[in-house]
């Protein structure tokens, strides 16, 4: 059995849990998820814990099995919690600034960028420097941070760029630096 798959999730105070087939729905104080799951791999409610298993033990089932699992905590902690990226600006000159729920970014065009939230995402920004993404969906949170920091990757030389607040970014000396 899978490591992972195998471990119940425990289903907090304030967090309601329908399954109906395949179809999962997890409500909280923060909101509502749904998702559809592959109907190989089912999914039972015990005793105030979330149980998944497997039908067979095929490659792909076992695949499925630690997946599925993984996906349904997620839910359930981003209904109760909450999930946050939080990135960092770096360059002279750049920065960001909420107007009206947008984020508009300065960093180095022409132009500034805007950017709207999706649905379920919230925007902060502390001292034009630091962006912090909130939502309940943890994959999206996590596709929107990624979509802010390829407006400009951090690059090598001087270390200008956005960057995750935890990422370490690889610096190279210069021409001037290698005699």
């Amino acid at each position: 059995m899978s490591r992972i798959g195998k471990m119940p999730i425990t289903i907090p105070k304030g967090v309601k849990v329908e399954v109906n087939n395949n179809k999962i729905k997890v409500s909280g104080e923060k909101g509502t998820l749904e998702r559809i799951f592959h109907s190989d791999i089912p999914i039972k409610i015990e005793e105030n814990k979330i149980y998944v298993s497997r039908i067979s033990e095929s490659k792909f089932h076992r695949a499925l099995h630690g997946l599925t699992r993984s996906l349904i905590n997620n839910m359930v902690k981003g209904v109760s919690l909450g999930f946050e990226k939080v990135l960092e600006i770096q360059g002279v000159g750049y920065r960001a600034t909420l107007e009206s729920g947008k984020m508009v970014i300065q960093i180095g065009y022409s132009h500034p960028i805007k950017v709207e939230p999706p649905e379920g995402i919230e925007f902060e920004v502390e001292k034009q420097k630091i962006i912090k993404i909130r939502g309940i969906d943890k994959q999206l949170v996590g596709e929107t941070a990624a979509k802010i920091r390829i407006l400009r990757k951090p690059e090598p030389y001087k270390g200008k760029g956005i960057r995750y607040i935890d990422e370490v970014v690889r610096r190279k000396i210069g021409k001037t630096g290698a005699k």
